[in-house]
């Protein structure tokens, strides 16, 4: 579909497809997800037809991004609607010995306890409010989702877990728990996980809520079940194989949540965003089997391959079926999305850096939602204006010009063919770096991580 057929689509809408007062708002992040790897952005080997509706119903985007390749940092910028370095949470929260040397401790490794989060504003504007699965955000407990703005939490509060309740490989059973308190439960997590979230908008079917939703699949350890294995048997790399299992269950569980939303009669009602936290880890440690071709780069990056994700959003009746949106758009902008309909006008002095996606998907606004987007993870570096991307990463000391509408995978370098370009960005990049403060832990490693063959 062309623009001029997207705001003619987008014009014919019928009246009773007017902005709700109180839409219900659902979230969905996958976890490490590569960028090619659904049907919807060109994979073959996995079935995710569930995932793919959101496509198919809404709107695909084509230049999304997350503001750090790494989880914890994108989950922090996603639950304040802020760059997530302008208070320090730049790096996954983690221990060390430098850490502890610097005087740091645990009791303050997660998401400031200053920073308001989308589900504080969201309750307070009247929404029952949910969590289930990685939260990812602190350990200790004034960082619980409980004490974050979340009515309900079911999942694990770490980074990452085994996937079946009794553990696999002599590793112990997996603790879940909901609101503080373990839970007993059995068989793979991710189905437990759409489990709890179709249970959730079953209890809130007549009340508006807001619902996060964040999948542990398809990070490590890789574990997926054996009736997926063996359907996958023709898959002769096992690391891959069972990547396309893990990503078929998670698919199956999104399924199971549409299926909720559209048995209750809520799909008119119900906003529903689907994206990944950062690239597939292709070639650093904790590779899982994904594909972010034609990116260049991995999860850790500031190429493409880390920062630019799969997303999708879903609104029958409000949103044309089946377009796409090209301008770059980040996680945050689903912060002000949610934000504008939920609580309506959003004061300056929340200072958020999203922008309200509605007015660009309905055709009214025609501009870019952003002038530029910024990136800093440690010395890693980008910023990406128009088509235009100056980048500094691991392979690289000195920044580097790309254009990515003609090179989507960063092969030509054209800083000294346009200095005075990639000058101009690197200026705007460092007023911006100016407003920010030092992380708040060291990052995990001082040096790129060995790649792994």
């Amino acid at each position: 579909m062309n623009r001029r057929q997207f705001l003619q689509a987008a014009a014919a809408l019928p009246l009773a497809a007017a902005r709700a007062s109180k839409p219900n708002i659902i979230v969905i992040i996958a976890d490490d997800l590569g960028y090619s790897d659904l049907g919807a952005y060109g994979g073959k080997e996995a079935s995710t037809p569930h995932i793919d509706s959101l496509a198919r119903n809404g709107v695909r985007f084509t230049n999304a991004y997350v503001s750090g390749p790494y989880c914890s940092p994108t989950r922090a910028g996603l639950m304040t609607g802020r760059y997530q370095q302008r208070f320090g949470h730049e790096f996954n929260a983690h221990t060390s010995k430098i850490f502890f040397d610097a005087g740091g401790t645990t009791e303050n490794l997660g998401l400031p306890v200053k920073e308001t989060t989308i589900a504080d504003r969201m309750r307070a504007a009247g929404y029952a409010t949910g969590a289930i699965g990685k939260w990812h955000l602190g350990a200790p407990p004034k960082f619980h989702p409980n004490k974050r703005g979340f009515d309900e939490y079911v999942g694990f509060l770490g980074g990452a877990r085994e996937y079946f309740a009794a553990g696999k490989n002599g590793v112990g059973p997996v603790e879940i728990e909901r609101n503080g308190a373990p839970v007993s439960w059995d068989g793979y997590v991710t189905d437990l996980f759409g489990k709890e979230a179709s249970a959730f908008v079953d209890r809130h079917q007549k009340h508006p809520f807001f619902l996060y939703v964040a999948f542990n699949a398809v990070h490590t350890p890789m574990q997926a079940e054996d009736q997926r294995l063996k359907k996958h048997a023709h898959i002769a790399d096992t690391r891959r194989r069972t990547y396309v299992a893990m990503l078929e269950s998670m698919d199956d569980a999104v399924g199971a949540i549409l299926a909720k939303v559209r048995d209750a009669g809520l799909e008119e009602d119900t906003l529903i965003f689907f994206l990944s936290d950062n690239g597939g880890p292709t070639n650093k440690y904790a590779v899982n089997g994904s594909i972010n071709r034609p990116l260049r780069g991995s999860k850790g990056d500031t190429w493409e391959g880390g920062i630019r994700v799969p997303m999708m959003a879903q609104w029958k009746g409000r949103l044309p079926a089946g377009t796409e949106y090209h301008r770059p758009v980040i996680q945050f902008d689903i912060s002000a999305t949610t934000l504008s309909l939920g609580v309506g006008r959003i004061p300056r002095e929340w200072k958020l850096d999203g922008t309200d996606l509605m007015p660009y998907l309905s055709g009214k606004q025609q501009s870019d939602p952003h002038r530029a987007l910024y990136w800093r993870f440690g010395k890693l570096m980008a910023i990406r204006m128009g088509d235009w991307k100056a980048v500094r990463t691991w392979d690289n000391k000195q920044p580097e010009l790309y254009h990515l509408a003609k090179d989507i995978g960063e092969e030509n370098n054209l800083s000294s063919v346009e200095p005075e370009r990639l000058e101009r960005l690197m200026k705007k990049w460092r007023a911006w770096d100016k407003t920010l403060v030092a992380p708040a832990w060291p990052e995990p490693s001082p040096s790129p991580p060995p790649v792994q063959k």
